[in-house]
């Protein structure tokens, strides 16, 4: 099951200032996730970002603010992005079926929202190093029913140079630069 640029959207699920700080190894994801922001719109991938509770958990943190610049962010209070019906909207409108995901914390909203996708008819594809919870555990047994689940798990460089499919090219160098 390969999947192909246009039959693909990213989204980014609750990167956040007051809850990043206590994710377990924020560190990798404070260089990667902005990594595969930068690659998935080089290659023309669109994204939606969501936040959960802003006034408990604050805004985007400035490193992904920035990548992504004032694009609108869907704020929710599911745990589920699929709980926000305007999030239900924008992927259905989108017309992709390929959902790349990213974000925190891996055994709740990322969780929830992979298992919500896949009910709905999507495949969700869970970039693994660019997903977190507080504890390495949760997000390994969330990782596992995934997996059981049936969903797709790759990393950053894997998902930038599945949908490139060819060398060459300014956008495989621009990729190739990125990831090195």
């Amino acid at each position: 099951m390969r999947i192909l640029k246009d039959k693909a959207i990213a989204v980014i699920i609750d990167v956040q200032e007051r809850i990043f700080p206590v994710m377990y190894d924020h560190e990798k994801l404070l260089k990667n996730i902005p990594l595969l922001i930068e690659g998935l719109k080089i290659i023309g991938i669109p994204l939606i970002v969501t936040e959960q509770y802003v006034k408990g958990l604050g805004p985007t943190i400035p490193e992904i603010a920035e990548k992504i610049g004032d694009m609108e962010r869907i704020e929710k209070a599911s745990f589920s992005c699929c709980g926000e019906p305007g999030f239900m909207m924008d992927i259905a409108s989108s017309g992709r079926d390929y959902v790349i995901i990213a974000g925190i914390e891996s055994h709740v909203c990322v969780l929830q929202t992979v298992i919500d996708l896949q009910q709905s008819g999507y495949h969700p594809v869970v970039v693994e190093d660019c997903i977190s919870s507080r504890k390495p555990n949760d997000k390994l047994m969330a990782i596992e029913r995934m997996r059981k689940e049936g969903v797709i798990i790759t990393t950053y460089e894997a998902i930038l140079f599945e949908l490139l499919r060819h060398s060459g090219g300014d956008t495989f160098r621009a990729i190739s630069k990125l990831v090195k």
